[in-house]
């Protein structure tokens, strides 16, 4: 669409969303949305995509902002960003848990929010009448959603229209976080002045003060590992939130420092970058990872985020601990202020070369600690070769799929530098554990919301990875627990109708909220240890016949396809039809139930039980607790 003089506020705002590379809008239509998705359909390439809620509908924005912002390969002009439109309170109301996703994990999205028109807001005030949707407080919308957002508007003035529209996509761009547009109808056809230019992140300003306090982060971060030796990286979430994979990879590659992330920042680079040790997750992790990471000499923190996950619940880091996050660094006790991430990363380079050498830091930490007397695997290459493949058990576990799975994932990837068809999409709870320790041959091949926490995130997700990714030809594999999955199963008809192609798999235990079991009562699956009478009554859910829905959502044209597995045979059976082009099942989504057991659980999760439930014989000593 070409820009005149002027144009219509519906064209503008359209206009500056394909300014802004987004090819896509997710949500759910309405009255009063209608004028500005007819202008968005006739006056640019955006193209609109009709989700059955719309919670789906922010998911899938926030799905498809998360793959734009994370790909190395961003075009000029594209700005990662994802947008979703729905009608005045019932729709918008239904967004907010997506939009609140966003602003706690730092994901840009715009949220439009069509409102009544001005005259009938005249009509409310003056003589109480209230029209479709409305409430008797005019600014609940917007009062609302200025919680979850880093800008609210009210757009009521076709000529303020540009300014407040400008206004709040700046914003958008320059915190990576939501923003939020209420436009009331009568204004979408209303004339205003035609866009001009375009909408660029606001950089802040570097100063003297800024340079100084940065130089003692980075000194105080270099006498750290002087002082403690044989450091290892964290990297974290705002790594891809910021686009700072490649200064991060520099970083790994020219000092040789090993590494872990956290899970929210899986695959930021490759996890066949030579330094890669695994994901720590705190006392949810992988014990062997565990023991690695607090056996190294000093742990350095870089755009993580310390979450009650993550840290067990511990707020202090402890003085051999320094962390770059929330534009400040903390190295022990002392904390430096207003030092953004993107500059300390490659000051830190350069600081650590300078005061080191090049490659100084390179060792495998799991051969040092073996060497050192801890039950670890002898090296980083056979920790995780163990977290692939088998021998497997007859049935399914948690971590035996994930195994499974973890080998389909390496056997699939080609020779010299690896690449995968797949981008995996995880769920919370069992699902965001168990996956963990899958290994991501591409950065940015996991998407997951692990601090927010929606259950049945990954479904409407996936809708968004797989628009983001389509040019690339990247599948989403979707890992979401049942409970989960039966928040947002109907998103799946959003794939069937739009030819999408994502795997999903639904780790079905006996109909069961088997996290929350774990996190109010885990003697629930210790052995020996009987529950209480009624103790799992409120997790429990009604069976679904999960494969089933393919029949439902599936047509002749638009084909869905659904499986039932429960042992390692007919996993294997499976997987190898998926990895077949050629198989017709590869024609639509797939839908695969995975049945464990009720009372498995991922093993990362046994600290649980070791901290809560005496063992047959007494309470456990302090010992055994740590």
């Amino acid at each position: 669409m070409s820009s005149s003089d002027n144009c219509t506020v519906a064209e503008y705002l359209a206009l500056r969303l394909e300014q802004l590379g987004i090819t896509h809008l997710f949500g759910v239509p309405g009255d009063h949305l209608g004028p500005f998705l007819s202008t968005l359909h006739e006056k640019t390439g955006v193209r609109w995509v009709g989700t059955p809620t719309e919670g789906g509908a922010g998911q899938a924005a926030d799905g498809y902002a998360r793959v734009k912002v994370a790909d190395a390969q961003v075009s000029l002009g594209e700005q990662g960003v994802g947008a979703v439109a729905v009608t005045y309170s019932v729709g918008a109301f239904n967004l907010l848990n997506a939009i609140g996703g966003g602003f706690a994990e730092y994901v840009p999205l715009i949220a439009i929010n069509a409102a009544p028109t001005y005259e009938q807001w005249l009509n409310q005030q003056a003589i109480g009448l209230l029209t479709s949707h409305m409430s008797q407080r005019p600014t609940s919308n917007l009062d609302v959603y200025r919680q979850v957002t880093v800008d609210a508007q009210a757009i009521s003035h076709p000529g303020l229209a540009p300014t407040q529209i400008d206004s709040a996509i700046t914003a958008c761009l320059t915190h990576r976080r939501p923003v939020y547009l209420e436009v009331m109808e009568d204004v979408w056809d209303a004339r205003c002045p035609a866009p001009s230019g375009r909408l660029t992140r606001r950089e802040r300003p570097v100063t003297a003060q800024n340079r100084r306090m940065l130089d003692r982060a980075v000194t105080a971060c270099s006498k750290l590992i002087q002082h403690y030796r044989n450091p290892i990286l964290w990297a974290g979430e705002e790594i891809d939130r910021f686009r700072l994979s490649d200064e991060f990879e520099r970083l790994v590659r020219d000092t040789g420092i090993p590494f872990c992330t956290t899970v929210g920042a899986k695959s930021v680079v490759s996890e066949y970058t030579p330094g890669f040790s695994g994901v720590y997750n705190g006392k949810a992790s992988h014990e062997d990872v565990a023991k690695v990471f607090n056996n190294a000499g000093c742990r350095i923190g870089l755009g993580s985020w310390a979450t009650s996950k993550n840290l067990g619940g511990v707020q202090s880091i402890g003085d051999d601990w320094a962390i770059a996050a929330h534009e400040g660094v903390h190295v022990g006790a002392s904390y430096f202020p207003d030092v953004q991430l993107a500059d300390f990363i490659p000051a830190l380079r350069e600081r650590l070369i300078a005061d080191f050498g090049t490659g100084t830091f390179e060792a495998d930490y799991f051969a040092l600690a073996h060497e050192e007397g801890l039950d670890v695997p002898e090296s980083t290459d056979a920790f995780l070769g163990a977290q692939s493949g088998g021998p497997y058990p007859e049935n399914v576990t948690y971590d035996s799929f994930f195994r499974h799975v973890n080998d389909f994932l390496v056997t699939g990837d080609g020779g010299g530098e690896r690449t995968s068809p797949y981008t995996v999409v995880c769920d919370a709870a069992f699902a965001l554990i168990a996956s963990m320790n899958l290994r991501m041959a591409e950065r940015a091949s996991y998407v997951a919301q692990n601090s927010w926490l929606s259950i049945g995130y990954s479904v409407g997700a996936a809708t968004g990875v797989a628009l983001g990714r389509q040019g690339a030809g990247k599948r989403p594999m979707v890992f979401v627990g049942d409970g989960s999955f039966q928040e947002t199963c109907q998103e799946m008809s959003t794939h069937v109708r739009h030819g999408l192609r994502p795997i999903v798999f639904v780790l079905d235990n006996e109909a069961f909220y088997g996290i929350e079991q774990m996190l109010v009562h885990p003697c629930y699956y210790s052995d020996g240890v009987p529950a209480s009478d009624g103790a799992d009554f409120y997790n429990e859910l009604h069976p679904w016949r999960y494969e089933k829905l393919a029949e439902v959502f599936g047509t002749a044209k638009h084909p869905m396809n659904g499986f039932a597995v429960r042992t390692h045979d007919e996993l294997a059976a499976l997987l190898g039809r998926i990895a077949e082009p050629s198989d017709a099942i590869n024609d639509g989504p797939i839908l695969v139930r995975v049945q464990f057991d009720r009372h498995d659980y991922p093993q990362a999760l046994k600290y649980k039980i070791a901290e809560n439930c005496p063992p047959p014989g007494g309470a456990p000593s302090e010992g055994d607790r740590r």
